[in-house]
């Protein structure tokens, strides 16, 4: 199944993707959040479309999609998990995953604006494969990590670098801002994914092609990823882990380039559709 929200006389529905056409899920009366999740609600919702699937109201293309999942407790992130991403920053490449976390406040739409934060001269893009959590996990084993996914996402993982690496701690604060993981269009389970570890992921800004890589790159793949995270923190229904991004950031290039108010960014992954963010000043009190 692709799964999706979308926004309507402001209201969050959800609805699914059946043969490239959207249709409305209200009916089965849950959002797709972390109870969603933990009581089994992908077989019972695909159990629903089934008994519904002649009366399941379409959803007109003009409708905003918001994030695929209801906002996570956690959006977790694998940082330097591509060795040309790794080399291009003048980074070691990792013997362990890298962890970093994203604020549940950064969580916003596929197609919402990407806010530069107050004072920031130096926010990036990042185009990321991202895994959502389909059932509680601690301490789990890599050869059945993957029983706990309930599926694949699309994930920007926008990045302020000054924050990140200039003023001192943690990635975190450079990850976490407003506005900062724009997410979707849409939740693929994971039977719609042939082969998860070996997907084109590119991202263009302003048309131009500035990363394009694949998912066969990754060092660390999802099973160990899955593994290695519920070794530190109990994973809950809905979570989300990012798994690193290719070669191609701002923060790469010589010179350095970074976003500016009505720069637009589009990105994608083979299988998860594509997502254009448009990038603005900020304008929050």
């Amino acid at each position: 199944m692709k799964l999706i929200r979308y926004r309507q006389a402001g209201a969050i529905k959800t609805g699914v993707i059946i043969d490239a056409v959207k249709y409305d899920t209200s009916g089965f009366g849950e959002d797709y959040n972390e109870a969603f999740f933990e009581n089994n609600g992908l077989e019972r919702l695909q159990q629903y479309i089934a008994g519904h699937k002649n009366s399941l109201q379409k959803i007109g293309d003009e409708v905003r999609l918001d994030a695929p999942v209801a906002r996570p407790s956690k959006i977790i992130c694998i940082g330097l998990n591509y060795a040309d991403h790794a080399k291009e920053t003048n980074a070691t490449v990792p013997a362990e995953p890298v962890i970093f976390m994203k604020a549940s406040t950064s969580w916003q739409g596929p197609d919402d604006d990407i806010m530069i934060p107050r004072g920031s001269e130096k926010t990036d893009w990042e185009v990321e494969l991202a895994v959502v959590i389909g059932k509680k996990a601690s301490y789990v084993e890599e050869a059945e990590a993957m029983d706990y996914a309930a599926g694949y996402l699309l994930l920007n993982d926008v990045s302020e670098r000054a924050f990140q690496i200039e003023r001192g701690g943690t990635w975190d604060k450079g990850k976490g801002c407003d506005t900062f993981s724009p997410a979707g269009p849409f939740l693929a389970t994971k039977d719609e994914i042939a082969d998860v570890d070996n997907l084109r992921l590119w991202l263009k800004v302003n048309g131009k092609i500035m990363q394009d890589g694949t998912t066969a790159n990754l060092i660390f793949k999802l099973p160990y990823i899955i593994s290695y995270v519920s070794q530190f923190m109990t994973l809950l229904p809905g979570d989300v882990i990012s798994t690193g991004t290719p070669a191609g950031v701002g923060l790469g290039m010589s010179p350095q380039v970074y976003l500016k108010p009505g720069d637009v960014v589009e990105l994608g992954i083979d299988g998860l559709g594509s997502s254009r963010q448009r990038v603005v000043a900020f304008n929050r009190q």
